[in-house]
């Protein structure tokens, strides 16, 4: 059995993820649950072989030294597959992602229209947060091929690893996939400023020096989108702050109320036809109350601002839970499931 035709029946079977586990046959995710295939258990040893014929010898390097690694790879009838590599009771496993070949419009993602608006911004941060396959992703890359479509521009990407080839349209698009082209998220921010972009792409904000650089590349004239792993706009906001010593989260606090433009909080619900996922959001906008509650410390206020400021473009997550319930696109219980306030859909 070799990895590229696992890969490619996966893709032929409309899979989203693959999973590679010792011990298990091949598994895949379909419309949001793991199938298992009809197929002989993968032993560790061959498991270990179809992965390392995949890497590089930096890879291998940085995979023996940090027990995990990222990488993107393309097939002709795969297409491009994000690879995620773990050690599991000493086994070498991996989590593969297959993704979208085309970045799919607006419409089709299910976003609202202000996301167009904000790709629009000419400068400031703006932030798409969620759980891990909630399609933050695929919204970032939806947002850089508006600008691409609509803009004189020259976008980086920092990327670990790269999911969506971008072929420059108006703009210049310049990809840099981590451990391939860059060490490290920090490192190549760092260098990003010296590149002469107008828009700044960051996969993920995860170490201290990468958010502080993406807030003040922010704050001198750039559009810096850039994605989060958290649950809301509040622990979005608290994640950004927490991160840093208490010496210094008094400048950082004022560096993200004068260069936030929006969160956008998302995740993908199953379908009541059983026919896929679809999205749900929550959206806090910069205005100046929120800059205002942001710069006083009082992150708890955050949400009241967005549950009753629907005027400017913000809405929360049981607002659109709450619609897509009345438009029966989702069941009752996963509505209530994952809304903040439950009575809301028993009233």
């Amino acid at each position: 059995m070799k990895l590229m035709e696992i890969l490619r029946a996966a893709r032929a079977k409309q899979a989203s993820d693959v999973h590679l586990v010792a011990g298990l046959p091949p598994a895949v995710r379909i419309n949001g649950e793991i199938l298992m295939a009809n197929a002989a258990p993968i032993e560790a040893a061959a498991l270990r072989r179809m992965i390392e014929e995949i890497l590089n010898e930096d890879q291998r390097r940085h995979l023996e030294a940090e027990r995990e690694l990222c990488l993107s790879v393309f097939d002709g009838e795969a297409g491009r597959v994000r690879v995620a590599l773990y050690y599991h009771a000493g086994n070498l496993e991996m989590a593969a992602r297959l993704c979208t070949l085309l970045i799919p419009d607006r419409a089709s993602l299910g976003l609202p229209p202000i996301v167009d608006e904000l790709a629009r911004k000419p400068n400031g941060l703006v932030l798409i947060a969620g759980p891990t396959g909630s399609g933050k992703t695929t919204t970032l890359n939806y947002m850089v091929d508006l600008i691409n479509r609509e803009r004189r521009c020259k976008i980086v990407m920092i990327e670990d690893p790269v999911e969506y080839v971008h072929r420059p349209q108006k703009s210049i698009v310049v990809q840099q996939e981590v451990y391939t082209d860059t060490h490290s998220f920090p490192r190549a921010l760092v260098h990003v400023l010296r590149q002469n972009p107008d828009v700044i792409v960051v996969g993920e904000m995860r170490e201290l020096d990468a958010i502080r650089t993406a807030l003040t590349a922010a704050e001198t004239g750039h559009l810096v989108l850039a994605t989060l792993h958290t649950p809301n706009t509040t622990q979005t906001v608290e994640r950004i702050t927490a991160v840093f010593p208490e010496g210094q989260q008094e400048q950082i606090i004022l560096q993200l109320a004068n260069s936030l433009q929006a969160v956008v909080t998302q995740v993908l619900l199953p379908r009541a036809d059983r026919k896929g996922r679809v999205l749900a959001c929550e959206i806090m906008v910069a205005n100046g109350a929120v800059r205002n509650i942001i710069r006083e410390k009082n992150i708890q206020l955050l949400y009241g601002v967005v549950e009753t400021s629907r005027k400017d473009g913000m809405m929360t997550l049981d607002h659109s839970l709450l619609d897509l319930y009345q438009k029966a696109v989702i069941t009752y219980d996963v509505a209530v499931t994952h809304a903040r306030s439950p009575e809301r859909f028993t009233s």
